[in-house]
């Protein structure tokens, strides 16, 4: 009813149906991925070969994604892409104070749009357990499609970019402070990958600390 009333920010700037489109391709998107994680999870102990004829596409997502330690790679790059959907989403649907839909009273109005609890509920129960629940039971079928496929590089390029790599520094920092090696299923990097690997590293620091100090400026201004 917002939405197509323009009272969120995409619709107002663009067509309802712009804003309508993009919504559902955002919660479906978020839909595959959580659910997909899941499925990418519990088929690790499983041999492929069992699959490999009756579900070709599932077999090309797990042949990807356990690849060496593609499956941590994969949930970090990952997570960065489900809170830009998320976020995205909001933009679709989520409303400003002071709308108003279907002529129900300011309370209600207040505590499901001006509040966000209607895009809280949609986000959950649309994009994301509903999905969950369903590839716990059905984790071949589930992820038996490119769209999967596509998730899967997609989150892999996001990690790959070293946007996140600062969290393998705290990875590492744990790792040496409870005296616990990291165990890889990759042969030990390279001087040429090392280097890579710590800028990346030092350049996902910068953009952490840069986007921490802007956070807590705007916290301390007043302006959130």
């Amino acid at each position: 009813g917002a939405l197509f009333t323009g009272q969120t920010k995409i619709a107002s700037n663009a067509h309802p149906v712009v804003a309508f489109f993009l919504f559902w391709l955002l919660i479906i998107w978020l839909g595959m991925i959580e659910g997909g994680q899941g499925a990418l999870v519990g088929l690790q102990p499983i041999d492929k070969a069992q699959y490999a004829d009756s579900h070709r596409k599932a077999h090309k997502c797990t042949t990807l994604a356990h690849k060496g330690d593609n499956m941590e790679r994969f949930i970090v790059g990952r997570q960065f892409l489900v809170v830009l959907i998320v976020f995205v989403t909001n933009m679709c649907g989520a409303t400003s104070a002071g709308a108003t839909v279907f002529g129900l009273p300011q309370g209600v109005t207040t505590v499901f749009l001006t509040n966000g609890l209607a895009m809280i509920l949609v986000t959950i129960m649309l994009g994301q357990l509903t999905q969950q629940v369903v590839s716990a039971s059905c984790m071949l079928d589930f992820i038996n499609n490119y769209f999967m496929l596509f998730s899967t590089y997609v989150s892999l390029g996001i990690e790959y970019s070293g946007l996140l790599h600062c969290v393998y520094l705290v990875q590492i920092f744990f790792a040496w402070v409870t005296k616990t090696p990291i165990e890889s299923k990759e042969p030990a990097r390279s001087t040429a990958q090392k280097v890579f690997f710590w800028i990346r590293v030092l350049l996902s620091v910068a953009i952490l600390g840069f986007s921490f100090a802007v956070t807590l400026t705007a916290l301390f201004q007043g302006k959130t």
